[in-house]
């Protein structure tokens, strides 16, 4: 018998959209991952030949690419950020809708016009990088995993470039969004190798892609 397909699935603001979508698709883990004080990382489903595994956003992306798990769900920022050559996102799954943007205090000059250096605090080094590159700005990433936005009153860094939805907490520390960077949302990402190898990770594409919407 083939061992069970890994699912990854990220902790945090993406889950509770995915859920649905996933047991559209023939994917609803078993009843004690709904357990608040249940610590595990790996949960059975309704599929036998399916496992889950929840872990940092981030981690969805390095654990697909390296194959320890096949497939996964996580936001496109993620997967731009990474850039990993063995995943492939085939399915956007229309949840997750956020931006990453941009920010600066309310009361500095246009964020990047005339400056040549900036130095900039982000979790995205990398797309921040590239994003600024392309405006003739080198951009020194201060690389932070949160409270971003506190980075500027502090004097750590003079920039942020974050997850953006309200704008609510950016207007709450003092900064304005300046600039999109890009529009996110949340894909189904797959291992290409397992993909090729495996028709269970392609039955699972297409059954994510025949019930990203809600039916009627």
């Amino acid at each position: 018998m083939a061992a069970p397909l890994t699912f990854a699935i990220p902790k945090g603001r993406i889950l509770d959209e995915a859920l649905p979508v996933m047991a559209r698709a023939g994917l609803v883990p078993e009843d004690a991952f709904h357990d608040k004080g249940n610590r595990s990382l790996t949960f059975g489903t309704t599929r036998d030949d399916v496992r889950l595994i929840r872990v940092r956003a981030f981690d969805v992306a390095t654990f697909v690419a390296h194959g320890a798990a096949q497939a996964g769900i996580v936001g496109s920022d993620v997967i731009e950020e990474f850039d990993y050559s063995d995943l492939y996102a085939p399915v956007d799954l229309a949840i997750g809708h956020c931006r990453l943007s941009l920010a600066a205090p309310a009361d500095t000059a246009e964020a990047h016009v005339g400056a040549s250096h900036l130095r900039v605090a982000t979790k995205y080094p990398n797309i921040t990088r590239r994003w600024f590159e392309g405006r003739g700005v080198q951009a020194e990433c201060v690389k932070l995993n949160g409270a971003m936005e506190i980075a500027p009153a502090l004097g750590l860094a003079g920039r942020i470039v974050d997850l953006v939805s309200t704008g609510r907490t950016l207007v709450e520390n003092g900064l304005e969004e300046r600039d999109v960077i890009m529009q996110v949302s949340a894909r189904l990402i797959v291992n290409r190798a397992a993909l090729k190898t495996d028709p269970r990770v392609a039955d699972l594409v297409e059954r994510f892609r025949a019930n990203v919407a809600a039916p009627a």
